[in-house]
């Protein structure tokens, strides 16, 4: 099939390098413009180097958008992780259409940090859905679905590129036989199952020491590696990422009181939170890299009895 895929990054690339290696013709791709400064798009390189044509445009509602992708005439749209508004009037213009992929199980967790929304709020389970896109927002019908467990102790990190992102890859592939060959089938999302997450920013990655340890160490997981789950040592951030949860009873009875710093091992510290204490692997000073987090207490002078806020 003649297909033309609207993303970026490397789930990008790797739908471009899927569909070309099985022998299906990608007539364009079409990537949002990196800032100055940034790291290059992975898509944008690798379709550079198949010889397929890039189109960035800065939105996708103008006529410039519309114009090239009437000139592709592909068979078929493909959007693999996509942070343009992509209007429908673009969408239809493949002969089949569009179809979309998605990191969660559509009507739940629609919008753009859907897996960092399912594991902080102790999900045991998500997955992947690929729909026909319309104007509304992770709104479309359904072609299908691929569940995942999320286990106790994974994180973004794990969910996203161990399980989502391959099952994503091969989903894509699957959709697009069944919905060219004319054998797919859909279902319309049950609007009274559905919820919607914005980005989950620094405002949501804020680390409440007060709470329950299974919410901290959920929140934690939910933001490893990006953006980073963070507290305040002084006046400064600082972020958490690889840690381990202890419930009381495994090392006696609570220590501390919340934020307190009640250890630091060789490699790690301890936080106290309600219920529990999280033993912290690895930190980021906010304008520093990662490190261990026993080697970054002692560098600011941090000891047993230091508060994190």
């Amino acid at each position: 099939m003649k297909i033309v895929i609207i993303g970026q990054q490397d789930f990008g690339k790797a739908v471009l390098e899927a569909f070309v290696n099985r022998g299906d013709q990608v007539a364009g791709v079409f990537c949002r413009p990196e800032k100055p400064g940034s790291k290059p798009d992975a898509m944008r390189l690798e379709a550079l180097a198949r010889g397929v044509q890039v189109f960035q445009f800065d939105n996708l509602t103008g006529s410039a958008a519309h114009e090239a992708m009437q000139a592709l005439a592909p068979d078929l749209g493909v959007m693999a992780y996509v942070v343009q508004f992509a209007p429908q009037s673009l969408l239809q213009i493949p002969k089949h259409g569009s179809l979309q992929f998605h990191p969660s199980l559509l009507p739940k967790y629609r919008g753009p940090s859907a897996i960092n929304w399912a594991i902080s709020r102790g999900e045991k389970q998500t997955g992947l859905t690929i729909f026909r896109p319309t104007d509304g927002l992770d709104e479309g019908a359904v072609i299908s679905q691929k569940t995942c467990d999320i286990g106790p102790d994974e994180t973004l990190g794990d969910v996203y590129f161990n399980k989502l992102f391959p099952m994503g890859v091969t989903a894509l592939l699957e959709a697009a036989d069944a919905v060219v060959s004319g054998n797919g089938q859909t279902w319309v999302q049950d609007e009274s199952q559905a919820s919607y997450e914005g980005w989950f920013l620094a405002s949501e990655s804020k680390i409440n020491w007060a709470q329950h340890i299974d919410l901290v160490y959920d929140l934690i997981r939910a933001c490893n590696p990006a953006p980073g789950a963070w507290s305040l040592v002084g006046d400064k951030k600082l972020f958490l990422f690889d840690c381990i949860k202890h419930r009381i009873g495994r090392y006696g009875d609570s220590k501390g009181k919340p934020g307190e710093i009640t250890q630091i091992s060789d490699t790690s510290v301890f936080i106290t939170a309600h219920s529990g204490q999280v033993e912290v692997l690895k930190v980021r000073a906010e304008d520093g890299k990662k490190m261990a987090a026993a080697d970054y207490a002692r560098s600011q002078g941090l000891a047993a009895g230091s508060r994190l806020s």
